[in-house]
């Protein structure tokens, strides 16, 4: 089974490194990250590079496409390379599945055609934009359109390991779950935009905006 990671300039690295390291562990799996050309690219802060192996033209059946999300996809919702791409694999793919505002890139490329689909609270509108119906959902299938779809970054784990029992089965699932030991008991409640109240989502736009 090949897995392909799309990466570009500005991810947020999580999206696509928290499913990788969960799903390279899938028996018989290669991951490969693809991208417009091989080579380094940087996530959004710029303190981290990540390492595109393979060119879109490269890998033209990927059993399992994975679109990370970041800052940088506002870029790529026009780009004709990447959405031609998408609208190819997903021809024959397993599975299509996205992380965080990689969404909008599904719905950009016509693969979220009035379907509800999820994205970083902060861009749940952008969906409405391009054809897409928002919901606050952690994790969004639609198994007829072998489409998957994780909010914002962590989710991105939480969408790998249902994407692992659907290719493999549950207890293999629960198996990569304890091989990462993910087991998550944050130090604090305030993981959604309900839960975190006003102030904090006040702060935390404060904080986007320092970062972009």
């Amino acid at each position: 089974m090949n897995i392909a990671v799309v990466l570009f300039p500005r991810l947020t690295a999580l999206d696509a490194v928290g499913p990788y390291e969960t799903l390279q562990r899938l028996p018989d799996t290669t991951v490969t990250f693809v991208g417009h050309q091989r080579g380094e690219v940087r996530t959004e802060n710029g303190y981290l590079g990540l390492t595109v192996d393979k060119t879109f033209n490269e890998v033209v059946a990927p059993d399992v496409v994975i679109v990370p999300g970041g800052i940088g996809v506002l870029d790529l919702l026009e780009d004709k390379v990447l959405l031609d791409w998408l609208r190819s694999v997903h021809a024959t793919s397993r599975f299509t599945t996205s992380v965080c505002t990689g969404s909008l890139l599904l719905a950009a490329a016509g693969l979220l055609p009035g379907l509800e689909a999820t994205t970083h609270w902060a861009f749940m509108d952008k969906l409405t934009e391009l054809g897409a119906v928002p919901t606050s959902t952690r994790v969004v299938e639609h198994l007829e359109q072998r489409t998957i779809i994780a909010a914002g970054v962590s989710s991105g784990i939480d969408m790998a390991l249902r994407l692992a029992e659907l290719l493999t089965d549950q207890v293999t699932a629960q198996a990569m779950q304890l091989m990462v030991e993910y087991d998550p008991q944050p130090p604090f409640d305030a993981g959604s935009v309900v839960k975190a109240g006003p102030l904090v989502t006040a702060r935390a736009k404060e904080l986007f905006q320092e970062k972009d």
